[in-house]
C-alpha cells in the first residue's frame, strides 16, 4: 500500500464526494473476472479512508453502489454485498482507532438483511466518533433521492403543516437524505469518464470536478493529493464576480 508523504496545503476541501469507477475495467485488462477488480477496490477504499483522515478532510463520500447497480447479475451482486458486509465488519476497529464516523444514504432497506444489520451495527459502533464523517452511498440514485425529498414534502402539505408557496430550496435540502452533510467542495471521478452518473446531482451545483484516468483499484493518496492541489488553485465564484469573501 502506498505511503505517500501527506501534503501541506493552505486550501483544503471540506467535503469530498468519489465516484468510484472502473473495477470492472481494471479487472478486465488483467484477464481477470470482474469481482476480482471490486476485491482490488477495496484496497483502495482502505488507503484513501485513511489517507483522507490523515490530511484533516472532515467530510468523504464514496459512491459505493448505486440503485442502477441492481440490474447487474445476480452472482456479481452477491459477491458485492458480502464484499460491504466484510469491510464494514473488518474496519470497524480501525474506524473507531481513527475516530471516523460512518454514516450511510441511499434507500438502505433495500439491501440483504444482513448487510443492514451489519452497516447498522458499524454505524452506531462509531456514532460518537469526533474525527472524519465518512458516507458511504448505497443503494443510491440523485434521482431517487429527490423523488423522496418530494414526496416528503407533499405529505407535509398534504397534512397541512407546510404551504406549497413556502417550500423553496431550503425545504429541499432539509428533505435529503442526509441534510445536515454540507455540500461537496470537489468531486472526484476515477476511469476518465465525464458523467456524473446519478450521484448528488442537487448537492453539486456549484462543486469542483477532478477527473482521472486511473482505475479505482490503482487510484492511492498521491493521486487524491493531486486533485487537493488542483482544487487549491482554483477560485470558487459561486455565480459572484471575482472571488467571494473570506468569512
Amino acid at each position: 500500500m502506498s505511503t505517500g508523504a501527506t501534503p501541506s496545503l493552505a486550501v483544503l476541501p471540506r467535503h469530498v464526494a468519489i465516484i468510484m469507477d472502473g473495477n470492472g475495467r481494471w479487472a478486465r485488462q488483467r484477464g481477470l473476472p470482474r469481482v476480482e477488480g471490486h476485491r482490488a477496490g477495496i484496497e483502495a477504499v482502505r488507503d484513501i479512508v485513511r489517507a483522507s483522515g490523515e490530511v484533516g478532510l472532515k467530510y468523504l463520500t464514496l459512491y459505493a453502489f448505486s440503485v442502477e447497480n441492481w440490474r447487474r447479475p445476480a452472482q456479481e451482486i452477491r459477491f458485492l454485498m458480502g464484499l460491504l458486509r466484510q469491510f464494514l465488519r473488518d474496519q470497524l476497529a480501525e474506524l473507531n482507532r481513527n475516530r471516523v464516523r460512518l454514516r450511510a444514504i441511499g434507500r438502505l432497506g433495500d439491501l440483504p438483511g444482513p448487510v443492514r444489520r451489519q452497516l447498522e451495527r458499524t454505524t452506531e459502533a462509531t456514532r460518537h466518533n469526533d474525527g472524519m464523517v465518512l458516507t458511504l452511498a448505497l443503494s443510491y440514485g440523485a434521482r431517487a433521492e429527490l423523488a423522496d425529498a418530494v414526496q416528503a414534502i407533499a405529505r407535509e402539505v398534504a397534512a397541512g403543516r407546510l404551504r406549497p408557496e413556502d417550500v423553496g430550496e431550503a425545504t429541499i435540502s432539509q428533505h435529503l437524505y442526509a441534510p445536515e452533510l454540507p455540500d461537496p467542495d470537489l468531486l472526484v471521478r476515477t476511469s476518465g469518464e465525464m458523467r456524473v452518473s446519478n450521484f448528488l446531482l442537487w448537492q453539486i451545483s456549484y462543486c469542483e470536478f477532478w477527473v482521472t484516468k486511473t482505475l479505482w483499484p490503482d487510484f492511492r493518496r498521491e493521486e487524491l493529493w493531486r486533485a487537493f492541489r488542483s482544487y487549491a488553485k482554483r477560485q470558487r465564484r459561486f455565480g459572484r464576480v471575482g472571488a467571494p469573501e473570506v468569512e
